[in-house]
């Protein structure tokens, strides 16, 4: 591709972006870029997994906007104020205003991330046998209901499935289905109804703000509690602002608010809108369930007002759910993560439309078509472009959804995509840019990638640790 190309494409993708980044940056961090030769010798040592990659040999690293947010210095300089205090600290007097403020619960438990949540919820709600309908789980919320020895159950609406279909709202949880699956396993076996927002799995992918409501009708109806997984609530809430009627002229806070409304608690990493490294929230309206929750919290988390964290990282979620909110940073969110889309889309390159709120997810089926799932098509992607730019991606395919029979056979995930998670307030458009120029050279080469085989993985979480050879 010549530089005049790039250059012609860079221009009509910016349309985009249409304002600047709403931020001047204040202190930078020095990249190193690894040979060639030492990012294949890297990745080989690792198994083939990029998890296990030292943060030093990544150049651009887009594994996770889970914990890598670029903090603001206002947030800074109210961790730099706040008090240690294992109890009572006003830092958690802080984050409870901003709680009730943001999402109206009066009664949460402070957890050090979402997967503290998850273990606690599930740990009072969730008996063996059970089922927890979602609209799609993710890796950790799958972990989470299975290690309880529940069912964890995907109700997404079908479009879902379908990376190159354009409709508003594809994290929609199918809710005559839902119904239906209700009905036929019983009320008693069904502790929970949650609804994921937006819809990481599916490809970051939004739930309408009618959607919410209709199965917060079925949960009332039923009895049922109904919890969101609030990881990207604020995302879901612009994604409602731009798509649906009735709200283009409300604010990501007044909708945020309504949201949460309607739901009887919420599981949150703080790691995603909270804009911190560490931290999570259990939201709960339920006054025993909050009990049972901040008691449990006690044994495995620490005193409900640290929850597990320093006092500092508490001011610093207060202040960071402040900052997710805002419309300004919302539009800047969601215009820079179009943008890489479009770079992508110019070039032909597979991936989930319409873009989702914190990443762009690449099909690794239509890119790789020649690769069988069995031989794990998105983390071989996901290897290669590690090893032609050191950029570190994650696959969400087989290796982390997929499942094996009582034989020991591969069960396929139903989506095979390498997941570009764009971490809030770190990268540039020039390094966007970069990211789509690399992807485009693995694209015209997309014929030399070749499968893997994966040689050891745990049973839950097994992605994580997995670790695979190339099929010559």
């Amino acid at each position: 591709m010549t530089l005049k190309l790039i250059i012609t494409q860079s221009v009509r993708s910016c349309e985009t972006m249409k304002r600047p980044e709403p931020f001047k940056i204040k202190m930078v961090k020095n990249l190193k870029r690894l040979s060639r030769e030492e990012r294949e010798n890297k990745i080989e040592n690792t198994g083939y997994n990029v998890f296990k990659l030292r943060a030093e040999d990544v150049f651009i690293d887009l594994l996770t906007d889970s914990g890598t947010s670029a903090m603001s210095d206002i947030q800074v300089s109210e961790m730099i104020r706040a008090e240690q205090a294992y109890a009572g600290s006003d830092s958690y007097y802080a984050l409870k205003r901003s709680v009730q403020d943001i999402f109206g619960f009066e009664k949460f438990v402070v957890v050090h991330q979402g997967r503290g949540a998850e273990n606690i919820l599930f740990s009072i709600l969730v008996e063996k046998g059970d089922y927890v309908p979602n609209n799609m789980h993710f890796d950790t919320t799958k972990a989470n209901v299975k290690h309880k020895g529940g069912e964890p159950v995907n109700l997404v609406r079908q479009e879902a499935y379908d990376p190159e279909l354009r409709v508003d709202f594809k994290g929609n949880m199918d809710v005559k289905r839902l119904e239906e699956f209700i009905q036929e396993k019983g009320v008693e076996k069904i502790p929970l109804i949650m609804l994921t927002i937006t819809n990481n799995t599916g490809g970051g992918q939004p739930v309408s703000m009618g959607n919410i409501k209709e199965v917060a009708e079925v949960a009332d109806r039923y009895d049922i509690p109904f919890f969101f997984d609030a990881c990207r609530f604020a995302e879901n809430a612009y994604f409602i602002k731009q798509r649906e009627t009735g709200y283009e002229n409300k604010s990501v806070r007044e909708i945020t608010r309504e949201m949460f409304s309607y739901a009887d608690g919420f599981t949150f990493s703080a790691k995603k809108e909270g804009l911190v490294n560490i931290g999570g929230l259990i939201g709960v309206e339920d006054k025993k369930l909050h009990e049972k929750c901040k008691n449990l919290g006690i044994i495995i988390e620490g005193f409900p007002t640290y929850g597990g964290l320093a006092c500092r990282e508490l001011s610093a979620m207060s202040q960071g759910l402040q900052e997710a909110v805002e419309d300004q940073y919302q539009t800047y969110r969601h215009q820079q993560v179009e943008y890489l889309a479009q770079l992508l889309l110019d070039e032909n390159i597979p991936i989930i439309e319409p873009a989702g709120g914190h990443a762009v997810f690449v099909d690794a089926k239509r890119f790789l078509p020649d690769i069988p799932q069995e031989r794990f098509p998105a983390q071989a992607l996901t290897t290669e472009l590690y090893k032609e730019a050191g950029i570190r991606a994650v696959e969400l395919g087989t290796s982390a959804f997929g499942e094996t029979d009582e034989e020991g056979n591969m069960i396929p995930a139903e989506m095979e995509n390498m997941r570009l998670a764009v971490p809030r307030r770190v990268y540039t458009l020039n390094q966007l840019e970069y990211v789509a120029d690399s992807i485009r050279k693995l694209y015209e080469r997309r014929d030399d990638i070749k499968g893997l085989k994966r040689t050891y993985a745990p049973k839950l979480l097994g992605h994580f640790m997995a670790e695979f050879k190339p099929v010559k």
